[in-house]
């Protein structure tokens, strides 16, 4: 493909700005001269990258593809400008961690407290990684732990911890036929309308694979920012049913009169596990890990107040 870093960066001002000329104010160039770059661009490619929609330009299908790995290079670029720059002044003393679809993070600071007491001088730095993918951000030395959950075809070529288990349950509410039900099975979904966060969207690329029983049909999938509050507010309005981690959803069941309902006869779970790349590390990351570890690793009487989403 005959793109380069300029292209890119076209095609990330232009749909972030919306217009030509806002992208050319933020790339420092002229708009007729954008114009000409982003002209001659879908030339190249043989197809348009745009549409117009009012006044704004609106990537399309073609243009969306692009997009992502347009984030994810320049993503990746800005992330080793930063990281050259600390190693250069000398300043590489840092752990870099990311969680797999996290929405909040209510066990970090007890780590953070501990490990602090532990390793005063080093900073802790919370990464977003591109589509939610922290084994490839390992693998690339853009972070050096990471909580996991969802499979990765690369998951062998990192150091895996197990952690833990949570159980993901359907969110209804109370007055919900489904509400009443000892269990959900793959048939229930079928023609059901679901609201789950943005990172199963299936136009995505790559998809996630949706939180249901394998075979289930559902009728409309709405995703959503990934914000708790929003998900649960359209659950409670009727807007649909959701699937969350049992200890997330917990808390709203009075508030929002809400149902958990457990899918399938044994519960629907997912495995966290700590990962890191293989071989040996820094002590201050080995420190980081020895404390993250033991409080997620602790045995637990209730709900485990775990990672994610």
């Amino acid at each position: 493909m005959d793109v380069d870093l300029r292209d890119l960066e076209l095609l990330d001002a232009t749909a972030e700005a919306g217009s030509l000329t806002a992208a050319a104010e933020r790339l420092y160039v002229s708009q007729p001269a954008l114009s000409q770059r982003l002209t001659r661009l879908e030339a190249r490619l043989g197809m348009p990258l745009f549409d117009r929609k009012g006044r704004r330009l609106v990537p399309n299908a073609a243009g969306r593809r692009l997009l992502v790995a347009a984030r994810h290079v320049l993503g990746e670029l800005r992330s080793a400008s930063r990281d050259l720059g600390e190693l250069r002044d000398g300043r590489d003393r840092r752990v870099r961690f990311a969680a797999q679809c996290s929405t909040t993070f209510p066990w970090l600071p007890p780590v953070l407290r501990a490990f602090r007491e532990r390793e005063p001088d080093i900073d802790v730095r919370i990464e977003t990684v591109p589509d939610d993918a922290p084994v490839p951000a390992l693998l690339a030395d853009l972070v050096d732990v990471a909580l996991v959950t969802k499979p990765d075809l690369q998951m062998d070529r990192v150091s895996l911890t197990r952690l833990f288990e949570d159980e993901m349950v359907a969110v209804v509410p109370a007055g919900h036929p489904w509400a009443r039900r000892a269990h959900l099975t793959a048939r229930d979904f079928d023609g059901a309308d679901l609201v789950l966060y943005d990172f199963y969207d299936q136009k995505r690329i790559p998809s996630m694979p949706l939180p249901i029983p394998a075979g289930a049909r559902p009728a409309r999938i709405t995703t959503m920012p990934v914000v708790t509050d929003l998900v649960v507010e359209m659950v409670a309005g009727g807007q649909g049913v959701t699937v969350l981690p049992n200890w997330v959803a917990a808390p709203y069941t009075t508030s929002h009169d809400l149902a958990l309902v457990r899918i399938g006869a044994r519960p629907l779970t997912r495995t966290w596990f700590c990962a890191t790349r293989t071989g040996t590390h820094p002590p201050h990351v080995e420190a980081f890990v020895e404390e993250l570890t033991s409080r997620l690793r602790a045995p637990r009487t209730t709900e485990p107040d775990g990672p994610g989403s």
